[in-house]
């Protein structure tokens, strides 16, 4: 069988799974919408976290990144590791111990404001929306590819499935369904990187297969093979950094505080029973994130090695059926300059006449390494695995935001359970609608529209909950003072250099300020958040005692909140 007949197979099998799972858990009560009811055992609340966490952005297009930019690459696998790490240990048990599951619960509440709240909630979304849009488009590239059918009808095939488990289940279906989703993701991203490695370096495990030797007899190391490619072809070596160590930093800062402010996260840590079990379960997904995240660097190289092998100087006419067939997504384009009808794949603007999309390079590898058919479609579906699984949860987040932060704690509080699980599904419609948009019309490739995610989010939400956790004197005139200027410069900021909006054309990157990437800004965004916020909370009042009291109480370990639903 063919590559899109077993995609058929693999990808229709394991839609039939979440959607079974969505009906098996549906969601009778808001309890259950919002939190699972507050019962999913830690193990596989792990697995959905991780399955939550890991999204098109950390399958598709990580790799992607790492394999195109090398050392410069890894600022990602940084960031969003170590994020995850601050979010377990820094902040989620004291979020847990405050008993609220959403972000703008947690603001309006600690902040005594509803007005706190509303600009919490007008974040979420912006967070989330820039964030939904990366696994949209990740959607898309996999059924264009795979399916054979345009991007745009490929995001509507994954809005309708994922709103339909979304909806139906809402957090309870979502947690099961990730559940399984982990297990498609890492399944398909692990079996071609020992094939490959096997292939390559004679080493099945892939991280000791990018330190070994290639298997081709010259006796290099893979990585001293892949620095003489790219020096060979005019392109930077690929251990070597070419950004500046600035932009490092603030990149790679931005991801990991951004990630604390991530709403589809933090609310995961309420579906367990008790605050241990959040520990228990943040400890597991650390374990399954650690699986793909130390892989992603081997499959960068890998793919890269063998790209490079295939296309540079080949003919044309020659060249494999999986590259005609990306060239019809339009993600690899060809343009013969010197009518020769071989592939020059040069670092030279002039003379170079193949570009490829990033987010191509871990759906393309299988293909590339001649791998079975069968594998090329696992890794289609494990693609798909990842962005559904982060797009449901950040869809359940606005609708959330939407249903309960908005509607019940402001504009109508004595509505009832039904009435507020309607508007929570109607939300998730609106949102579902909404990340289609975005997912047609990306603001980049999946990793750079996800960072900038992190970086909205690393400049409104984070210094509001870390002064809302750790400064008793933090008040609601600082946090509200310092979201509104976080977020609003980080946009500002996104929107001209990143998206050339306001101005008439996109202004170079020797404009950045500071020399500082769209992607890393949010760093910069964050610190004026924290020193507005510190200021004019020390020339207002201070909080009421009571608040204070509640701040000087969730650090106190015994004891634990539940997730408070009325």
């Amino acid at each position: 069988m063919g590559v899109q007949t077993w995609t058929f197979i693999i990808v229709g099998l394991t839609f039939a799974l979440y959607i079974g799972i969505a009906i098996w858990a549906r969601a009778g009560s808001t309890a259950e919408f919002y939190v699972a009811g507050g019962g999913v055992p830690p193990l596989a609340n792990g697995m959905a976290t991780a399955a939550d966490w890991m999204s098109a952005a950390s399958f598709i297009s990580m790799a992607g990144i790492i394999s195109f930019n090398g050392y410069d690459g890894g600022v990602y696998l940084m960031g969003w590791t170590g994020g995850y790490v601050l979010l377990a240990l820094l902040l989620a048990p004291y979020l847990r111990k405050f008993g609220k599951f959403t972000v703008p619960d947690f603001i309006g509440d600690r902040y005594y404001s509803n007005l706190a709240r509303t600009v919490a909630v007008v974040c979420a979304i912006v967070v989330s929306f820039t964030y939904v849009a990366g696994q949209m488009r990740g959607v898309g590239v996999v059924f264009s590819r795979f399916l054979e059918v345009e991007i745009e009808y490929g995001v509507y095939i994954g809005m309708a499935i994922v709103f339909f488990y979304a909806v139906l289940g809402g957090m309870k279906g979502i947690t099961y369904t990730q559940v399984a989703q982990y297990c498609v993701l890492i399944f398909a991203y692990m079996v071609p990187a020992f094939f490959i490695s096997f292939a390559m370096t004679g080493n099945v495990i892939p991280q000791l297969g990018l330190l070994g030797e290639v298997s081709d007899g010259s006796g290099m190391a893979l990585l001293d093979k892949l620095d003489a490619l790219h020096r060979d072809l005019g392109f930077a070596e690929y251990t070597s950094g070419n950004k500046s160590m600035i932009d490092v930093f603030a990149i790679t800062f931005a991801l990991m505080v951004g990630t604390a402010g991530l709403p589809h996260v933090i609310v995961r840590f309420f579906t367990v029973p008790k605050v241990k079990d959040a520990r228990i379960s943040a400890g597991y997904a650390l374990v399954f994130i650690a699986i793909l995240y130390t892989t992603a660097p081997a499959i960068a190289a890998f793919a890269r090695t063998n790209l490079i092998n295939t296309v540079s100087n080949a003919e044309y006419a020659s060249m494999p059926e999986w590259f005609k067939k990306w060239e019809e997504t339009e993600l690899i384009k060809f343009n013969d300059k010197n009518k020769d009808g071989k592939i020059q794949y040069v670092n030279n603007a002039e003379i170079n006449e193949l570009s490829i999309d990033k987010d191509i390079m871990v759906l393309a590898n299988p293909e590339i390494a001649k791998l079975p058919a069968w594998i090329i479609a696992l890794v289609a579906a494990g693609g798909l695995a990842a962005a559904l699984s982060t797009a449901a949860g950040l869809l359940l987040v606005i609708s959330t935001a939407i249903s309960r932060d908005l509607i019940k704690m402001q504009i109508q509080p004595n509505i009832s359970e039904k009435r507020e699980l309607m508007w929570a599904r109607l939300g998730a419609l609106f949102a579902v609608l909404v990340a289609g948009y975005f997912g047609i019309n990306p603001p980049d490739f999946v990793a750079a529209t996800v960072a900038l995610a992190f970086g909205l989010a690393a400049a409104s939400f984070f210094p509001a909950i870390v002064l809302g956790i750790f400064d008793k004197r933090m008040n609601r005139e600082g946090a509200i003072s310092g979201m509104i200027v976080g977020i609003t410069l980080m946009f500002a900021y996104m929107a001209i250099y990143k998206l050339g909006w306001f101005v008439d054309q996109k202004p170079p990157e020797s404009s950045w300020w500071f020399g500082i990437s769209p992607e890393g800004f949010g760093t910069v965004a964050m610190l004026v958040n924290f020193i507005i916020s510190l200021v004019v909370s020390r020339i207002t009042p201070p909080p009421p005692p009571a608040v204070q009291e509640i701040v000087e109480n969730i650090r106190i370990p015994k004891g634990a909140g539940t997730a408070s639903i009325h």
